[in-house]
């Protein structure tokens, strides 16, 4: 299967990456080689990957209309083969390998892109070792979350799991699962240890968890709040949690 990954962060940190095979690159006409497209250039040129220049209306009409619109390209577009999910083995053997506790994130179907992009974007900047996502009702790696993870996602080990399964096996790992919850019986964040290794656990943007998902958690976090509005976007209470979590293990690399 092929793809266009498009935005000049997506596109370079993919090539970066080099995870994916690179079919071809298409600049458009227009584009001004500077700055990170420059980058991109020249690190297409030493992959030997073909360039071709386009006018920006044929970009437009590629890939514009399933990505976000016209003009969310930024004048470029990266062909290449589909994302490369990795197995949850893959995921327990890298933090075996750096050294460190497993620090896991589960995504219970989560429906939005945008919200998946965004978390991809944490897990990445605060050294997640894997994301899990369930089979079957979930958004995917697919271009446009690519696009708005700014690239991040093709860093990450990625896998499609049978989540309750997943957990089980997380747990004979003596990993810990915390899910997050709004409403009691969540707990406190001074009451929830999340320095040693662990699964968080974000739910769906409207549901929450799923009651079998829920279930199997070991402890349900409640993050605090103060505010008139008790209640955070999945993508930004994930974030945070997960800050939190790094904050436990004291920022280490």
């Amino acid at each position: 299967m092929r793809e266009w990954i498009i935005g000049r962060n997506a596109v370079y940190e993919s090539l970066r990456a080099g995870r994916r095979q690179a079919f071809r690159l298409l600049v458009a006409e227009s584009a001004q080689e500077k700055g990170r497209l420059a980058e991109i250039i020249l690190f297409a040129r030493k992959k030997k990957i073909p360039l071709e220049t386009v006018p920006r209306q044929h970009l437009d009409s590629l890939v514009g209309g399933s990505q976000g619109g016209a003009g969310g390209h930024q004048g470029i577009a990266l062909e290449a083969s589909g994302y490369p999910y990795c197995a949850l083995a893959d995921i327990l053997q890298a933090a075996s390998r750096f050294g460190d506790p497993p620090f896991i994130m589960i995504l219970d179907t989560l429906q939005d892109p945008q919200n998946l992009g965004t978390l991809f974007r944490t897990c990445e900047a605060v050294g997640v070792h894997g994301v899990l996502l369930p089979l079957r009702h979930t958004a995917t790696v697919t271009p446009a979350v690519v696009n708005a993870s700014s690239g991040a996602s093709e860093h990450l080990l990625v896998t499609q799991v049978n989540l309750a399964q997943a957990i089980i096996t997380l747990k004979e790992a003596n990993i810990w699962i915390v899910g997050l919850q709004g409403e009691p019986p969540a707990q406190d964040l001074d009451e929830v240890h999340l320095d040693g290794p662990l699964a968080l656990v974000v739910g769906n943007e409207g549901e929450g968890m799923r009651s079998l998902v829920r279930d199997s958690c070991d402890v349900l976090l409640r993050l605090p709040m103060r505010g008139q509005v008790a209640s955070l976007n999945a993508a930004v209470a994930g974030s945070i949690a997960l800050y939190f979590a790094w904050q436990a293990r004291s920022f280490k690399k």
